[in-house]
């Protein structure tokens, strides 16, 4: 077998951690990330007959039996997870109809994976609907656009069209908006049925007063619509005290999308 450790999935996992960590995004243990793998992928680097241990989920997941995912672990710090993957990290198959996870690699201290895996798990569920290409959940605290649910209206519509109003891309880079939640109590399969809900209509829902969660196909994806909606919060921070004399209106906003070619959520433009 070859070494995990130089796997291309496990190397861009380890990156990805380290940037967020970076960018100030995932404080302390602050955060979690999860990668859908296929056996292809993984066959080259571990013998996948061979169990570690079992870990009760504590929900069903039926709709992702069998399936493969890198999952960051509770109380792991990302600042961490790039001098001892191992520990920080674990690959689990889902079995049981979603009620068992097997550890394949990885939690080498004992650990297991967030709890927030729920949530995760949940909303790949759900993403899988809308794009069967759907392989990332990535949840992390950007400082502005939490800021950002203090002050501005809940509702994902208005939430959504000030991003865009904020950065020329933005309606190119998240044509599908941002959903907002409420405050909900993180850690439990309440919050990751509400999440999974919200993920049907858009790759990106916010937790307000917590933080917010993306999916994509791949890390570079969900780490740049992240990214991007938080250069707009960042943007409206700096702005929301003043008056405002220019904005980018509806009407150029069509012409972004018509020239990008990218549709924008049905209702948000109107």
């Amino acid at each position: 077998m070859k070494d995990i450790l130089n796997a291309p999935f496990l190397v861009e996992m380890v990156r990805t951690t380290a940037n967020m960590y970076q960018h100030g995004w995932d404080e302390r243990n602050g955060g979690n990330l999860s990668l859908r793998l296929s056996e292809a992928e993984m066959s080259e680097y571990l013998d996948l007959k061979q169990v570690l241990r079992e870990i009760p989920t504590g929900f069903d997941a039926p709709a992702l039996d069998g399936m493969y995912f890198l999952v960051t672990g509770t109380g792991k710090y990302f600042k961490n997870v790039q001098y001892d993957p191992a520990r920080n990290l674990g690959l689990i198959r889902i079995t049981d109809s979603g009620r068992t996870a097997q550890l394949l690699w990885g939690y080498s201290d004992g650990g297991k994976f967030t709890s927030e895996l729920p949530a995760h798990l949940m909303s790949h569920a759900a993403r899988l609907q809308v794009n069967p290409e759907n392989k990332v959940v990535m949840h992390c605290h950007p400082a502005n656009l939490l800021a950002m649910t203090y002050v501005h209206n809940l509702d994902s519509r208005a939430f959504t069209r000030t991003l865009w109003q904020m950065c020329t891309e933005c309606i190119v880079v998240f044509p599908d908006g941002v959903n907002v939640l409420p405050w909900m109590l993180c850690g439990t399969n309440e919050i990751g049925v509400a999440t999974a809900e919200q993920m049907g209509t858009a790759r990106l829902v916010v937790w307000a007063q917590h933080g917010i969660y993306g999916a994509g196909a791949d890390l570079d994806e969900t780490f740049g619509l992240i990214e991007t909606a938080e250069k707009a919060a960042e943007i409206y921070m700096k702005i929301a005290h003043l008056p405002r004399l220019n904005t980018i209106t509806g009407n150029q906003m069509r012409q972004l999308a018509e020239h990008f070619h990218v549709v924008p959520r049905e209702g948000f433009l109107v």
